[in-house]
């Protein structure tokens, strides 16, 4: 019971990613929590007034169970499984953030100034969160998938849109970490 509980390795957890990818090829199924998002919409009836969300859902419940299960997953990891003392930061990571003013997570998983309560009290905090989750929503849905549905299903069925669509978000994240973040948090 005790392996349950524990930090599992890179190449276990990949091993069982890999699995559910070929059971999902196998019965024909496509895996993307963006696309979750479309169906709630359409479930609450927008497809009445949006072309885009008139359409069976109800094909896409197997989809609705996979979010059901990350949150469940995050409350337990968050609530059971939460232990930073096995989590080892780099310490030219620790040292770049200290350049920006942000402190190491000190036995936690995350720094409190990036992903601490506090961040809900700075009206600047609360407009980069509002204006990052509309541009995350645009780009997921202009992109034609989030990060999870074209970099684990999408390369896996070797499609070359998704190819792009990873080379583009790596390369966000490398703009959004080099020149954005430092302009950000100052």
């Amino acid at each position: 019971m005790n392996v349950i509980f524990q930090t599992w390795s890179w190449y276990i957890s990949g091993f069982l990613i890999g699995m559910i990818m070929l059971a999902l090829i196998y019965l024909g199924k496509s895996f993307g929590m963006s696309s979750n998002l479309r169906s709630l919409c359409s479930m609450a009836g927008l497809g009445k007034q949006v072309a885009f969300f008139n359409f069976d859902w109800k094909a896409q419940r197997w989809n609705l169970v996979v979010v059901l299960g990350a949150m469940l997953g995050g409350f337990v990891a968050v609530h059971f499984m939460s232990d930073a003392s096995n989590v080892t930061i780099n310490p030219q990571t620790i040292s770049q953030l200290a350049a920006l003013g942000i402190d190491a997570p000190n036995g936690k998983l995350v720094p409190d100034a990036l992903f601490g309560n506090s961040i809900l009290e700075s009206p600047k905090s609360i407009f980069i969160l509002l204006i990052g989750g509309i541009l995350i929503g645009f780009g997921s849905r202009y992109a034609g998938g989030c990060t999870s549905g074209h970099a684990i299903s999408g390369l896996s069925n070797l499609q070359i849109p998704s190819l792009k669509a990873v080379i583009g978000f790596f390369i966000g994240g490398l703009i959004m970490a080099h020149l954005l973040l430092p302009l950000i948090v100052k």
